[in-house]
């Protein structure tokens, strides 16, 4: 052979080294913070990092998880993570008022996985009905939020009721008349495991407490100046989202796992069912136009509401805290099964 004929060869595995060194390289880096520590509903996050997704979308995603001492919100202002999972569009109203500059890109949950439980036999048959009991456990937060708008748009719903809620349900298992907030995919599940029945299950999105929820914030600044990554960022995402709802989402799971050792195949698989059960990810407005879909309609509406009821002022420009550029363009419907 030649010396031309073997150098031939040599210099095609190099420049084919450096090729594939150069695709790489060109990969943007993106650190996404959630709000909690991992679990299913922060499984499409997980799913396009597992089957690929986001590296097909030019994109190599950290997963900084939430938890307890996280503060991944603190790092997206001081702009130590890019982006940050919102649990819903009160902090992005109460930010504008504050002028901290946040900006919602895309909204995976059409409902808020929020819920009030009840006992099976406590005669509580609607979501009215919780009015009737002398006894609701809630969280500071729920206190001055979701109940405002309970006292604000229900009948016979008072401050009476109002016992803080520690995150720990044995004071609403001893009790019969009473009924504790909780999240559709965690608190019934835990709450069956321990008492051996199965709550009675309001979630407040079904009965007009229409946020949006685990939305994809940035600031404003970095969205502006990264159109492109955020675009690819968001319908990766979505993709994910699809995959893992309706698709093999084994390696996800897997990874949630790695991330929270305390997560559990079983709880996983409850979650997954009580997202599909309830529309959590995907109903109104996501089943024609895509997961992640927000509008301006809905938004108001929410904000209108908070207003009536008290949680936020009146006069804050609400339109500033979301953009619908990003989402509600139909991608993944083909991915549904």
């Amino acid at each position: 052979m030649s010396l031309l004929n073997r150098t031939i060869p040599a210099i095609g595995a190099v420049l084919a080294a450096i090729g594939l060194s150069s695709q790489a390289a060109a990969l943007d880096e993106i650190t996404f913070g959630t709000n909690w520590l991992a679990q299913a509903e922060h499984g499409g996050f997980y799913q396009a990092i597992a089957d690929g997704t986001y590296e097909e979308y030019g994109l190599k995603v950290t997963i900084r998880q939430g938890g307890p001492q996280a503060g991944n919100q603190a790092l997206l202002i001081a702009g130590k993570i890019d982006f940050y999972m919102q649990g819903n569009m009160l902090s992005p109203f109460d930010a504008a008022e504050q002028g901290i500059p946040l900006i919602e890109v895309a909204a995976i949950f059409q409902k808020e996985p929020q819920v009030l439980l009840a006992h099976p036999d406590a005669g509580v048959e609607a979501f009215e009905d919780l009015a009737k009991l002398p006894t609701l456990y809630l969280s500071k937060d729920g206190y001055s939020s979701y109940f405002l708008w309970m006292k604000s748009d229900f009948e016979g719903f008072n401050d009476a009721q109002y016992k803080p809620y520690t995150f720990n349900s044995a004071p609403f298992i001893a009790d019969k008349q009473s009924a504790q907030q909780g999240y559709v995919t965690s608190e019934p599940y835990a709450i069956e495991k321990e008492a051996g029945w199965e709550p009675k299950i309001f979630l407040l999105a079904d009965s007009g407490f229409n946020t949006y929820s685990n939305l994809i914030e940035g600031m404003k600044d970095y969205v502006e100046a990264n159109p492109d990554i955020t675009k690819r960022f968001v319908e990766a995402s979505i993709i994910g989202w699809y995959n893992y709802l309706y698709g093999d989402n084994t390696a996800a799971n897997a990874l949630i796992k790695t991330d929270n050792p305390e997560m559990t195949d079983e709880q996983i698989a409850f979650s997954i069912a009580k997202m599909k059960e309830y529309g959590i990810a995907d109903s109104g407005d996501s089943l024609t136009m895509g997961i992640g879909c927000m509008t301006d309609e809905r938004q108001k509406d929410f904000y209108e509401k908070m207003v009536r009821a008290g949680v936020v002022k009146a006069g804050i420009d609400y339109t500033t805290t979301y953009t619908t550029e990003y989402v509600c363009k139909g991608l993944g419907l083909d991915l549904k099964k």
